[in-house]
């Protein structure tokens, strides 16, 4: 069999009629395909009847390179040149055809010399004889259809004519193609650049519409998602304290748990942080794990990220962090997508700018609304430290050691009994301070549960716990540049206790919620009722805290160690709250004065306070009337449990303070009966001008055994 008859070829079938049949065939073909290779595979059928080939093809000229390009390629033996095979002008038979613009014809490849890159490629396929058609539309020059043969001496004039109306149909059909092409890639470029204009103005909007930083990423990555094909996306902002890069937002919908938000990444080694350094977009793929040796890396390859890149975020030339976006793929990103991630970042840049700014506005103003209403608090105190009132021997020393320690910085420690007054000397030691500009700030730590004492303290971030709606500041961070007091300080439960010494010995703590450090200026005054060296034996207590809180301490004493200036205060409290209610009394009866200068006040200042209070609230004359008869009771109460208890020596006997008491209500109560006539009820009668109710005073008459003459 020949080959000819092998290729299907029949010879009956090159007639005029035939040829003109095929061309009209060609035309319907041209009229119904949009694609080049389904219109050869096409061409190639109904061609071989009337022309004999065994390879057709179709070499495009690249205009960008200067090239001739194979294109299409049909052949029912198996080839090794692959589509997109290219060859300098020059240098192929296919440059000459489209230079020229005339068939080139190769009647036997052993006796050709021009070319030999190509007609090797030809005696490979076992190509005897070739020829190419120029390809020449109304507009432009296309290339060349190129057929090949196993034959010699295949192509005469005669079939030339015939294949030069095959080509001309040909170069129509692909001009066609090529605009077609061409106009879809442009709709598609167009389409593209409408869906980017898209997400920059939903970019632009979600940055006029929210200034917090995670809701904003959350939409733009929502946006960036329909326009770019990616599967993980972050954003890392730069931390001046730790000097590190950390993720803030993450958006990966099917990450395994290896990366995740507030990772801390470290100034080297990462793609983010070269990017973040060198100010430039930064690209990579899964094999420069080795170019960035570090977790982080391998945490990206563990995720199965194949290429992504980091592209820095810069507003008014500083740079804030980066915006990181990642992919399985391994074709990620272009060089149009890195430069829309680009245009976004800038947008993140100016809104992230936007939203810090906010941020340190928000909580200034936090901070100053706090220190505000804490300041209105502080207004309202009862106590200045002016008001210390006495003048004893013992006070006088505490006094002296305030105005040494104040005008350091130094930690102090007060002690004393409850009542004593620690609260006024902390705010005596603030206010001689250089920090007395500032605000002092006062945590009772006995007053707050233990589960709230550390969100009191050190502050909370919203969200960190349940009811954390907002983020809250804690008393540390207020009392930055001025003072905090500690008030029971011997009641800050052990696991608090290193957070603690870490913000005496650092000047730093974080936020519950939060990974970020906070960093203060402030000096620690605290004080005590307990025995910390006790608790600290008993394990209840640390002992390097107790060590650090000890730098100076101040032994208040209690009322009973100064007994001369019970007087002092009497007549203070007096005055205190009798201009307060509205009250008129000139004078204190001498040996109230007296008996109360001997009485123990076990409460101290406070009860001593509370006591006068009461006074001044029963008194109804000019003189104050004193509820003695509370005293007598607490003393009949406290003696039988006191009986094997020494008695300061500076005060009575219970006993005899009980007696003193009884024989002192009794005088009273008797003079007050006989200025009334004996009248107890009504409003002149004794138990009016005593303060006390009818029932009440006759009950004390029985016990006192007064009777009326």
């Amino acid at each position: 069999m020949t080959d000819a008859a092998q290729s299907g070829f029949d010879s009956s079938n090159t007639s005029p009629v035939r040829q003109y049949q095929t061309l009209l065939e060609v035309s319907e073909a041209i009229a119904r395909q949009r694609e080049l290779s389904e219109l050869f595979r096409e061409l190639a059928g109904g061609l071989r009847q009337v022309v004999r080939f065994d390879y057709l093809n179709l070499i495009l000229h690249d205009a960008a390179r200067n090239t001739m390009r194979l294109h299409i390629l049909q052949s029912d033996e198996p080839t090794f040149v692959e589509l997109g095979f290219e060859s300098p002008l020059d240098e192929t038979p296919a440059g000459w055809v489209w230079q020229n613009q005339q068939p080139y014809v190769i009647q036997d490849v052993e006796l050709e010399s021009r070319y030999p890159r190509i007609l090797q490629v030809l005696k490979t396929h076992g190509v005897r004889s070739a020829c190419l058609l120029p390809l020449t539309s109304a507009h432009r020059r296309l290339g060349a259809l190129g057929f090949g043969s196993r034959e010699q001496y295949l192509y005469s004039e005669k079939e030339l004519d015939f294949m030069k109306q095959v080509a001309r149909q040909v170069a129509v059909a692909v001009d066609n193609v090529l605009n077609f092409e061409t106009a879809q890639s442009t709709q598609r470029q167009l389409e593209q650049e409408r869906d980017r204009l898209k997400l920059l103005l939903e970019v632009t909007t979600a940055v006029n519409s929210t200034l917090d930083v995670r809701q904003l990423f959350a939409v733009i990555s929502t946006c960036l998602r329909e326009v770019l094909h990616h599967d993980f996306a972050s954003l890392s902002l730069y931390d001046r304290e730790s000097r590190q890069l950390r993720v803030y937002a993450l958006d990966f919908p099917d990450n395994k748990g290896f990366i995740k938000e507030e990772m801390s990444l470290p100034l080297e080694s990462t793609p983010a942080n070269e990017a973040f350094a060198l100010r430039k977009p930064v690209t990579l793929v899964a094999s420069d794990a080795r170019r960035f040796p570090s977790e982080i890396a391998e945490r990206l390859v563990a995720e199965g990220l194949k290429s992504g890149c980091c592209i820095p975020l810069i507003a008014h030339d500083q740079a804030l962090g980066t915006l990181n976006v990642g992919s399985r793929s391994e074709h990620f990103p272009t060089t149009a997508e890195i430069g829309l991630l680009n245009q976004v970042a800038n947008q993140i840049a100016v809104a992230l700018e936007n939203a810090l700014a906010y941020r340190q506005i928000a909580e200034l103003r936090d901070k100053l609304a706090e220190e505000k209403l804490y300041l209105e608090d502080e207004i309202r105190t009862e106590y200045d430290f002016e008001e210390i009132i006495g003048e004893s021997q013992a006070l006088r020393r505490v006094l002296q050691q305030v105005e040494t320690v104040a005008p350091t910085d130094s930690t102090v420690l007060i002690q004393g009994e409850t009542g004593t007054g620690k609260e006024l000397v902390a705010r005596a030691i603030h206010y001689l301070s250089t920090r007395r500009e500032r605000t002092f700030v006062k945590v009772n730590c006995a007053a707050i549960p233990t589960g709230l004492l550390e969100s009191e303290l050190f502050g909370h971030e919203k969200g960190a716990f349940t009811g954390a709606i907002s983020q809250k500041i804690g008393r540390f961070e207020l009392a930055h540049h001025g003072t905090i007091f500690l008030d029971e300080i011997g009641d800050i439960p052990l696991e608090l206790q290193p957070k603690l010494l870490r913000v005496l010995q650092e000047q730093e703590f974080e936020r519950l919620g939060s990974n970020r450090t906070i960093h203060v200026n402030l000096r620690m005054v605290a004080a005590t009722n307990q025995d910390l060296p006790r608790m600290v034996e008993e394990r209840e207590f640390r002992s390097d805290l107790f060590y650090r809180l000890n730098v100076f301490p101040i032994q208040v004493p209690p009322l009973r160690e100064r007994p001369e200036d019970i007087p002092l205060l009497v007549r203070y409290f007096t005055q205190k709250f009798s201009t307060r209610m509205n009250k008129r009394i000139e004078s204190i009866p001498t040996e109230v004065l007296e008996i109360l200068s001997h009485w123990n006040w076990p409460g101290n200042i406070r009860e001593l306070e509370n006591f006068i209070e009461r006074a001044v609230i029963l008194t109804r004359g000019l003189k104050l009337q004193v509820p003695l008869g509370e005293l007598a009771a607490i003393s009949a109460i406290a003696a039988p449990q006191q009986n094997n208890e020494s008695t300061p020596s500076t005060g009575l006997s219970t006993s005899s303070k009980a007696e003193s008491l009884a024989a002192f209500e009794r005088e009273h109560i008797l003079r007050v009966l006989k200025e009334t006539h004996w009248v107890i009820g009504g409003p002149k009668g004794a138990a009016s001008r005593l303060g006390l109710k009818r029932t009440t005073l006759q009950s004390r008459m029985r016990k006192l055994g007064i009777a009326r003459p």
